[in-house]
């Protein structure tokens, strides 16, 4: 296999980071910088701020996020198995009732652990 064959793969990877550094790039050299004390004070809708911008979130706010990104990346996990469960096999099959198990398992043991329980 020669090098050429990867030039369209370079040509586009180039142009991706063309597209995306190119507007900002042009917008730091073209756009007014006019910074003013009312420009640079915080705002919240409208009103002045009031407390602090950086308050401190429950732990499990973050628990429950974590719980439903790896939830949701197992339904993108079981979308293409879907497609390709005819060529796939018992094996497949059975492989992703393993994985299932597991997570429904792991799934059971969060909610007895109350790790979902909101208080």
């Amino acid at each position: 296999m020669s090098l050429d064959q990867y030039l369209p793969i370079f040509l586009f990877i180039l142009v991706g980071i063309g597209v995306g550094v190119a507007p900002q790039v042009l917008g730091y050299i073209l756009g007014p910088n006019l910074p003013d004390s009312a420009k640079n004070s915080p705002y919240e809708c409208g009103f002045e701020a009031f407390g602090d911008a950086r308050m401190k979130f429950d732990v499990r706010y973050y628990l429950v996020a974590i719980l439903f990104i790896l939830f949701d990346l197992e339904i993108a996990f079981l979308f293409p198995w879907a497609v390709a469960l005819k060529d796939i096999g018992a094996l497949g099959f059975w492989s992703v009732m393993v994985f299932l198990t597991i997570l429904v398992v792991g799934f059971i043991y969060e909610w007895k652990k109350g790790a979902l329980d909101w208080e």
